[in-house]
């Protein structure tokens, strides 16, 4: 990792104590903060550096693939398999296997993941025996408080307890501002070197509003932007006007984010700002970040329990305030039920905070 922030070195001294053993590690923080770096940087430091690093993405393979990748399957266990397959468990021998968004996984793979964890035994999809224990040692990550997840029964208090032995939380960004510089600086140099351009100097404007900038995307968001500024440089020096919109506006945004407050905004709070004030459209400032991996349930569930608290709970007001057309509710609805970020809205009804003039307005030509 980079980074000269105390959080970063806490991060990387709890990194180097996981290395010294092979206990299990769950590696938390919201997406973009850099999980897979700092699984690798254990891997690397133990003592299995040696043997495979086996990285699997639960959330990006079909929950009906998810076991053969996992455990492997043998010929003619199902439609296309013409051979015997090794499972990525097995591959990873000796190693290190590296199981990043795992809690999206189902509740079926994760008592055959806790079952592994248990035994150590491996049962290839249409098998009727079990293959020998073997020696890998597992590291978790997620962007999701499985605390909730297990509050709502999605995810098994017992699996989390067999994973949860050596936690290391990563904070987000904008809680280690200081680590802006040398990431951005990291970043610039390595697109530079690949895309043959010169490595360009950065004006103290503009770094001024990188370093304001929220970073809802966190360190992947950073690079995506300073893989852009390389791109889109041609003087070798960074300006304030080639800097992407949504930072320049989160720059003009920053001191009503934090005039209520000292303490830095949180991503669901920027994003209500962003939404309210800046005029953006929910669908591209949330449901595109959103459906990239950039923003989890949870913050979801913050931006629209901040706007019911507006709309007293009233979801075809909550359209209009997020700049969707009005016939984009059902659109906006259905999506909300299917990725579970769907808000009761009673709570909000009974609610005695006043609704901001327009919607008041709105109520009373409603009940004239």
């Amino acid at each position: 990792m980079i980074g000269v922030s105390e959080a970063t070195r806490a991060v990387l001294e709890d990194a180097d104590c996981a290395a010294r053993s092979d206990a299990k590690v769950l590696i938390t923080g919201e997406s973009g903060v850099g999980k897979e770096v700092v699984a690798r940087h254990v891997h690397q430091r133990s003592a299995r550096a040696g043997g495979p690093l086996v990285t699997i993405n639960c959330a990006g393979v079909p929950d009906s693939l998810l076991e053969s990748e996992l455990f492997g399957h043998v010929k003619g266990s199902f439609t296309d398999a013409y051979r015997d397959k090794k499972g990525w468990l097995e591959g990873a021998q000796g190693g290190t296997v590296f199981m990043d968004e795992v809690g999206e996984m189902s509740l079926r793979m994760q008592a055959m993941l806790l079952r592994f964890l248990e035994t150590g035994e491996i049962q290839r999809v249409g098998s009727d025996r079990r293959l020998p224990p073997v020696d890998v040692r597992v590291i978790t990550a997620t962007n999701r408080r499985l605390v909730d997840a297990m509050a709502d029964k999605t995810f098994r208090e017992d699996l989390y307890y067999r994973l949860n032995v050596v936690h290391i939380e990563i904070p987000p960004l904008r809680e280690r501002r200081e680590d802006v510089l040398p990431l951005l600086q990291h970043f610039l140099g390595a697109f530079s070197e690949s895309h043959r351009r010169t490595l360009p100097e950065i004006a103290p404007d503009a770094l001024e509003q990188l370093m304001a900038y929220g970073w809802p995307g966190n360190v992947r968001e950073l690079k995506n932007v300073a893989e852009r500024l390389v791109l889109k440089g041609r003087t070798g020096r960074i300006e304030a006007d080639m800097l992407p919109s949504e930072v320049l506006r989160g720059y003009r945004q920053a001191p009503a984010l934090t005039a209520a407050s000292p303490a830095v905004a949180a991503v669901h709070d920027e994003l209500f700002v962003r939404l309210t004030s800046g005029m953006e459209s929910f669908w591209s400032a949330v449901y595109e970040p959103f459906m990239a991996r950039d923003l989890t349930r949870r913050t979801m569930r913050e931006i629209v329990s901040l706007g019911l608290q507006q709309t007293r709970g009233n979801y075809r007001m909550l359209v209009t305030m997020f700049n969707m057309p009005e016939k984009d509710y059902k659109r906006f609805l259905h999506f909300l039920r299917k990725y579970q970020c769907h808000v009761p809205f009673q709570e909000f009804r009974m609610m005695r905070t006043p609704a901001p003039d327009r919607i008041a307005q709105d109520d009373q030509r409603r009940s004239a």
